[in-house]
């Protein structure tokens, strides 16, 4: 039923999570439940963003007002509460976006950017700009229809900004060998972007193939990201993309996915750095109980990397499937989503700590569809400040549409 979809400019978001402390104890509320009205977004499957005043910001898949898909907004009402507002309903007219199944991202001045899967000219996807309009309303505009001959087609992940103010992402499919792409977004002087493609995956039969995950930049520029197959193994791939100097950039494969009882298709949203240099990501399947992994990739000293498991998923009322990025705290602790497991096979909030001996300890901090908690978290979970994660379930709460929630320790 749920199918998978990253930074901003490395503002709220990221900068929350550096704050952050652990939690051991947790709580959950729901703080909306989606389908509340005819005019709500229902089945988010993306994580969600704080701006600078903590507002949160998300998208939905379907529901609104014409059944495509929202962007909407969240406020703290100052009672302890939230209050939701609809900011954009997809599917105005034949050649709007359709279908967001990705994060949002900020820019400097207040904009949101993301992709849908569908719409658009060519009926294969768009990237838009959300921008305030100065009378409390948001306007939307496509700034590239996906789909020109062999331009990528069908984004499910989000955005990330360089600092020059370039757009970088994924494709699932497309390209010239129809296996996916990456993408640059360059503003063209005029108000406009010229979109132009880094790479065209499925280039020969050990690249990678279809990318579902977002992409994540590192000090030096390099670009890393992973596919959901492909791969000398036909099993997903860890990628680098190094820039040449001239313009164009280059693929290496980091690590094929598939190794004996090593995790398998990885839909995460994207990679996330350690402080150290470390990359952090989940897989959806694979590993000992064939219900996914938490793996780390570490550089070997001699121009590779060395990819070992933390964690497998699938043991009891442990959580499976995860598809959602990992995010840490400023202890160095893990936090993400499972899909399905859990005591009501339903999904689970779990935190993963080092043991101090080289390993990792990881606890369930919520289990997802007790009565009108929501249910499957597609996406992953961000931080406050205070040390309170947020994310989003795909079904579930009254309406079972989905819900947004809170987890408190």
């Amino acid at each position: 039923m749920y199918k998978n979809k990253v930074s901003m400019k490395f503002i709220p978001t990221l900068a929350v999570v550096l704050l952050a402390s652990s939690a051991w104890a947790a709580t959950e509320r729901v703080i909306h439940n989606l389908g509340l009205t005819n005019t709500d977004g229902q089945d988010p499957q993306a994580s969600l963003i704080f701006d600078a005043a903590g507002n949160l910001y998300g998208t939905t898949y379907s529901g609104g007002s014409l059944g495509f898909g929202t962007v909407f907004k969240m406020t703290p009402n100052g009672s302890g509460g939230w209050t939701e507002k609809v900011l954009h309903n997809f599917g105005i007219g034949d050649m709007d976006g359709k279908a967001p199944q990705a994060p949002l991202v900020l820019d400097g001045s207040g904009n949101l950017y993301g992709t849908t899967i569908d719409g658009g000219n060519n009926n294969v996807g768009v990237v838009f700009e959300m921008t305030p309009n100065g009378s409390g309303g948001w306007t939307e505009f496509k700034i590239h229809n996906f789909g020109n001959g062999e331009d990528g087609s069908r984004p499910e992940a989000g955005l990330i900004f360089d600092g020059a103010g370039n757009l970088y992402g994924t494709t699932h499919s497309g390209g010239t060998h129809s296996a996916g792409t990456v993408f640059e977004m360059t503003p063209n002087g005029s108000g406009g972007w010229t979109e132009r493609v880094l790479h065209n995956f499925g280039a020969d039969q050990d690249d990678g193939q279809e990318p579902e995950g977002g992409l994540i930049f590192d000090s030096a520029g390099n670009l890393y990201g992973t596919t959901v197959a492909g791969g000398n193994l036909g099993l997903g791939t860890v990628f680098e993309m190094t820039p040449n100097g001239s313009g164009r950039w280059t693929e290496k494969v980091l690590h094929n996915f598939g190794h004996g009882e090593d995790g398998n298709s990885p839909q995460g949203l994207s990679l996330i750095f350690d402080g150290a240099g470390n990359l952090y990501g989940t897989t959806n399947a694979g590993g000992t109980n064939d219900a996914g992994t938490v793996f780390e990739m570490s550089p070997n000293g001699s121009g590779g990397w060395f990819e070992q498991t933390l964690h497998f998923f699938g043991n009891g009322n442990n959580g499976s499937g995860p598809t959602s990025s990992l995010i840490f705290d400023r202890n160095g602790n893990l936090y993400g989503t499972t899909l399905e497991g859990g005591t009501n096979d339903a999904g689970v909030v779990f935190e993963m700590m080092p043991n101090g001996s080289g390993g990792w300890t990881k606890i369930v901090l919520h289990n997802f569809g007790t009565g009108n908690d929501g249910a499957f978290p597609q996406a992953g979970v961000i931080l406050d400040g205070a040390g309170n994660l947020y994310g989003t379930t795909g079904a579930g709460g009254t309406h079972s549409d989905g819900t947004v929630f809170e987890v408190t320790p």
